[in-house]
C-alpha cells in the first residue's frame, strides 16, 4: 500500500467520521431543541464540545472491537477499507437526504461486512464480534426503552407534589446536564468506530505493528471530525427524532437523554459499538409510553425500525459493489 493511498483512505475515514457527526447530530440535540431548552445553534455547539472531549473519559475498547474483532485482519487491504467507507458514506448520504434516522454505526458495520465478504466470503467475518454487534442492535434500544420508562416513572413520583411550572423550570436546567452526558457517550462510542477503521488500515499498511497503541493523532483527529460534523448538524433528521415520535417536555427530554447516556456509557465501557440512533429512539419511545401508549406515534417509530432493518444489508451491498469497482480499476 503506497503512502498516497494510505493518506487518501485516512482522509476518507475522517470524512465518514464528519458525516457520522453530521448525520447523528439529531441524536444529541433533538430532545433539547424540541423541548425549547436551547436554540438549535447553541445546542449543536454544546453537543459538539462534549463530542470532542469524550476521549478524555473513555478507553479505546470500541476502536479495538472495530479494528480487530469484526473481520479477519488477514483479508484487510486498501480495497476492503475503500469499499467499506464508500458503502457507509453512501448510505449515510441517502438516509440524510430523505430525513431517515438510520444508524451510521450499523452502516459502517454492514459496509465492513459487505466489502470483506466480497473479497473473502463469509469466512472473512469474525462470528463472535459480528454476533455481539447484531445482539446490540436489539439490546441497545431495548435498554434505552426500559430506562426511559423507569426514569420517567421515578421522576413523576418524586415530583408528584410540585407544581408543573416548578418541575418545568428545574428540568430545563437538568436537561443541560443530561444532554451533555448523552453527547459525551455519543462522541465516545461513535468516534471510536472511525478510530478502529484507521487502526485496521495502519496495521494492514505495516505502519503500526500488532500490539502497538493507537497513535494519539488518530484519536484527536477522529474526535475533532466527529465534533465538527455535529457542529454543522443534520437538520433534516432533527424534526423526526424530536417531534414526530412523541411530544417531549423538559422532564421527558431529561429522562430520554439520561436513559440513552447510561446505555452508551455501559456499551462503550464494554467495547460494544452500538447505534446512538437506536439508543435515543428507544429512550424517547420509552418516555412516551410511560405517559400513555397513544402518546407515541407508532407509525413513525415503525418506519424508523424499517430503516434499521435495511441499513446493514443495503450498506453491505453498496460496499461490495465499491470493492468490486476498486478491484477492477484500482488494484
Amino acid at each position: 500500500m503506497s503512502f498516497e493511498v494510505l493518506v487518501f483512505l485516512v482522509v476518507l475515514a475522517l470524512a465518514f467520521d464528519f458525516m457520522n457527526g453530521f448525520h447523528d447530530a439529531a441524536n444529541s440535540i433533538a430532545t433539547i431543541v424540541s423541548t425549547g431548552v436551547l436554540r438549535p445553534q447553541f445546542a449543536v455547539a454544546w453537543a459538539a464540545f462534549f463530542n470532542f472531549i469524550a476521549f478524555l473519559f473513555f478507553g479505546l475498547h470500541v476502536a479495538g472491537t472495530i479494528g480487530k474483532g469484526v473481520i479477519e485482519p488477514a483479508i484487510v487491504d486498501h480495497l476492503v477499507v475503500f469499499g467499506a467507507l464508500v458503502g457507509a458514506i453512501a448510505w449515510n448520504v441517502i438516509t440524510w437526504y430523505y430525513g431517515i434516522p438510520s444508524s451510521s454505526s450499523h452502516a459502517l458495520i454492514g459496509a465492513l461486512a459487505g466489502a470483506a465478504v466480497a473479497k473473502g466470503g463469509v469466512d472473512a467475518l469474525i462470528s463472535t464480534g459480528f454476533g455481539k454487534i447484531v445482539a446490540a442492535i436489539v439490546l441497545s434500544p431495548l435498554l434505552g426503552f426500559v430506562l426511559g420508562i423507569v426514569l420517567m416513572i421515578a421522576v413523576s413520583w418524586i415530583g408528584r407534589r410540585a407544581t408543573p411550572s416548578k418541575v418545568d423550570r428545574w428540568f430545563r436546567r437538568l436537561q443541560l446536564v443530561s444532554a451533555s452526558l448523552y453527547s459525551l457517550g455519543h462522541g465516545g462510542n461513535d468516534a471510536q468506530k472511525t478510530m478502529g477503521i484507521i487502526w485496521m488500515l495502519l496495521l494492514a499498511a505495516g505502519t503500526l505493528q500488532e500490539g502497538q497503541a493507537l497513535p494519539f493523532w488518530v484519536v484527536i483527529s477522529c474526535q475533532a471530525a466527529m465534533g465538527l460534523g455535529t457542529l454543522f448538524g443534520g437538520w433534516r433528521i432533527v424534526k423526526t427524532m424530536g417531534q414526530k415520535i412523541t411530544k417531549l417536555k423538559p422532564v421527558g427530554g431529561f429522562c430520554a437523554e439520561t436513559g440513552g447516556a447510561i446505555t452508551l456509557f455501559l456499551a462503550t465501557g464494554l467495547g460494544v459499538p452500538v447505534s446512538t440512533t437506536h439508543t435515543i429512539t428507544g429512550s424517547i419511545v420509552g418516555v412516551g409510553s410511560a405517559q400513555k401508549i397513544s402518546a407515541v406515534r407508532w407509525g413513525v417509530a415503525g418506519g424508523i425500525v424499517w430503516a434499521w432493518v435495511l441499513t446493514i444489508p443495503c450498506s453491505a451491498f453498496i460496499a461490495a459493489c465499491a470493492w468490486y469497482v476498486g478491484e477492477q480499476f484500482f488494484r
